[in-house]
């Protein structure tokens, strides 16, 4: 389609130019090309300054203090898809059948007061209240999954434990079947690529199509609900009659995608992170109720989301320089979270560091993540569970990362288990 020709033209250009400028040392071509280990490059950046310009026009930084700061500015919004490189996805136009991108259109997208409108309608799910209520529910869910797996000796951590977890979870907060989670976790990893950027007509075309399989699903979902009241998220969301179709479908397709995504590459990170310190795994393992200690460190050592941006709303001055409006500042919130001069050795992995929570893993102000709490407490369950039912877990093959940058996490993580005590009896 003449669409995509255009789009393939719009492709190399900027990929030309982003070659140029890696060739010549930039900053955020780099970062948009870089494969591999990200904390020596994010290192790299931060002895550049606190504030560092990129030819393609943002400003990096991987300082804590600053991250922070323009992350709570009133001054600073999100950065809107319209803001972007036009990237055409096929998605516009109207109608009953539109495709929906829950990212882009979902009030993840939007700053107050649509934003804080939209956050309201299902912030009630994630109240501390509403979460302890539901920690019951996740400990069975953790423990069939644990039950499946074990005495088969070896399994994937990723495929069988680490995704199957959490896209039960958040389908039972929407009021969902997780009948289709292979294609659930095949949803989350393209669209988490989709994050870094589109390389390729070919990755645009998986994109659409992906976009198109999960507002089917979420269209099922939404039509399930009519005409019975449901207490789950999606009849919240539906007991809300100014809502379109549109409405419906961004936020309860954000709510699945995003809220199944963190805890998958939070328990991975997570395990590979204590396979990797034996001594702070045995520390876990003697002491279970260390877990959400462990979590915390956890998301400061080695994050699912790496960085984030927002767009100057005014002129704003910072670290001695001035933002202009409309100009970016992309936060290093995965290097601001080993920062010296916040952490205290910040490359190692201590389960036992006071601060370990001030991490910005989550982001902060008012777009805190919403599903921060039900990620902390699915991420405790599961890493408690995993080696008390298995102290002796161990890699069985290599890693597969995923290829996505903004978000880190694993693929595949082939892992051996001797029979737990409960399958033996």
């Amino acid at each position: 389609m003449a669409g995509d020709v255009t789009l393939a033209a719009v492709l190399a250009f900027s990929g030309a130019a982003r070659r140029i400028c890696r060739a010549l040392g930039d900053p955020l071509a780099r970062l948009i090309d870089f494969r591999g280990d990200p904390y020596p490059f994010y290192e790299a950046i931060r002895d550049r300054g606190t504030l560092v310009h990129s030819r393609l026009g943002p400003y990096l930084t991987a300082s804590h203090e600053l991250c922070s700061a323009v992350l709570r500015d009133a001054r600073f919004g999100v950065i809107p898809s319209s803001e972007l490189p036009p990237v055409d996805l096929g998605l516009s136009g109207d109608g009953p059948h539109r495709i929906v991108d829950p990212v882009d259109e979902s009030f993840l997208k939007l700053d107050p007061p649509e934003h804080t409108r939209l956050r309201r309608m299902v912030s009630s799910s994630f109240t501390p209240h509403a979460l302890r209520s539901r920690s019951e529910a996740i400990t069975a869910i953790v423990t069939e999954f644990l039950d499946r797996v074990d005495g088969r000796g070896g399994f994937d951590l990723m495929r069988d434990f680490a995704a199957r977890v959490p896209i039960k979870v958040i389908c039972g907060l929407l009021g969902a079947s997780d009948t289709r989670h292979e294609q659930m976790a095949e949803w989350g990893t393209t669209l988490a690529a989709a994050v870094d950027g589109v390389r390729s007509v070919r990755q645009v075309r998986h994109l659409r199509a992906t976009l198109a399989e999960l507002n089917d699903f979420l269209g099922l979902v939404i039509d399930a609900h009519r005409g019975q009241p449901a207490d789950d998220v999606v009849g919240a969301l539906m007991a809300q009659p100014e809502l379109s179709r549109e409405d419906l479908l961004a936020t309860s397709g954000l709510l699945l995608t995003a809220g199944f995504e963190t805890t998958v590459n939070l328990i991975g990170n997570g395990v590979l992170a204590l396979l990797d310190n034996p001594e702070a795994r045995q520390r876990l393992i003697d002491d279970p109720d260390a877990a959400p200690a462990v979590v915390e460190e956890i998301l400061r050592f080695d994050p699912p989301a790496q960085y984030t941006g927002r767009l100057a709303l005014e002129p704003v001055e910072l670290a001695g320089k001035t933002i202009a409006t409309g100009q970016y500042v992309v936060l290093l919130t995965a290097a601001a979270n080993r920062d010296p001069a916040v952490f205290a050795d910040p490359h190692r992995f201590d389960i036992d560091r006071v601060n370990a929570a001030d991490h910005l893993s989550f982001a902060a102000g008012i777009h805190y993540c919403l599903g921060a709490g039900l990620a902390r407490m699915e991420g405790a369950i599961a890493l408690r569970a995993l080696f008390t039912r298995f102290p002796d877990l161990r890699l069985a093959g290599p890693v597969v990362r995923r290829p996505s940058r903004a978000i880190r996490g694993v693929l595949r993580m082939p892992v051996q288990a001797a029979v737990s005590a409960n399958t033996a009896a």
